[in-house]
């Protein structure tokens, strides 16, 4: 049997918010698988977090940027070691620079935006000097772009949290796409609706809302019906058009949206956060 150790238990609390008792039996179950954890929790009722669409890494620079025209835009990651390296200024620069040279090339991959020129070298050479300078491990762990009639990035203060939304056109004030941007930063959605959530993701979820109506004891008979409320719940807590819109709770983020312009709506989304050890 694997052996779980303090710091895997300790991280699949901090991932799902259960009890440490709870978690450490979830993985000793799973010999020590994450994910297979996770559902072994659900299916026990536990209140966990959902698994978000966004990538996590340890340290540094998160930066999401478009073009002056709101047509294409990036998302980036420059990681480091440590937290005093992310907060400098010089290498938070860096990482802007990048962004900007991908931008301007319209980088598509993250092999692509390596091999772009700054300051007279790759990318990826100046990510290898980086690391000589700095003494620590640089890389670029993350790249992602999106192209629409209009885009829109947000940084949370810190840079530890950014995304890029793509919007279906463009409208005369911003306003509506810097908040799609924000509520994709703030409720962590995992798709922009439910018809583009993968079969296997919604296969899992009426598997885990059967379990857990089991596990309560509710009648055979209607354990099907309470797995289907439980996936619609599912839906609009956490497909971005079906969410509660955080500037107006009494109205969806497609609502939202449908009343600035019958329309207008967004096309797809990139979230990334850098973990909290």
């Amino acid at each position: 049997m694997t052996e779980i150790k303090a710091s895997e238990v300790a991280k699949l609390r901090q991932m799902t918010g259960a009890g440490m008792m709870d978690c450490k039996q979830a993985l000793t179950e799973t010999n020590g698988d994450f994910d297979q954890a996770i559902d072994i929790l659900r299916k026990k009722g536990q209140k966990v977090a959902n698994k978000r669409a966004d990538r996590q890494a340890s340290e540094g620079a998160v930066i999401a940027k478009c073009n002056s025209e709101h047509t294409f835009g990036v998302v980036l990651v420059l990681n480091c070691e440590t937290d005093f390296v992310a907060k400098n200024e010089d290498f938070v620069k860096k990482a802007h620079a990048f962004a900007d040279a991908a931008i301007a090339a319209k980088a598509t991959t993250l092999e692509g935006m390596k091999q772009l020129i700054v300051d007279g070298h790759s990318i990826e050479s100046e990510v290898t000097n980086m690391t000589g300078i700095i003494g620590e491990k640089v890389d670029i762990s993350f790249f992602k772009s999106l192209e629409s009639p209009f885009v829109m990035p947000y940084i949370h203060p810190g840079n530890r949290l950014a995304t890029l939304v793509s919007m279906s056109k463009k409208v005369a004030d911003e306003q509506p796409a810097k908040d799609v941007a924000m509520q994709v930063a703030a409720m962590a959605p995992v798709a922009v609706n439910k018809d583009t959530i993968p079969q296997e993701i919604i296969d899992k979820e009426l598997e885990i809302g059967r379990a857990i109506a089991l596990e309560e004891g509710k009648p055979a008979n209607i354990i099907d019906k309470i797995a289907e409320g439980k996936l619609g719940k599912f839906f609009k807590e956490n497909t971005l058009l079906s969410q509660d819109f955080i500037k107006d709770h009494k109205t969806s983020v497609g609502d939202y949206l449908t009343h600035v312009d019958k329309d207008l709506t967004v096309l797809n989304f990139v979230r990334y956060t850098l973990n909290v050890d």
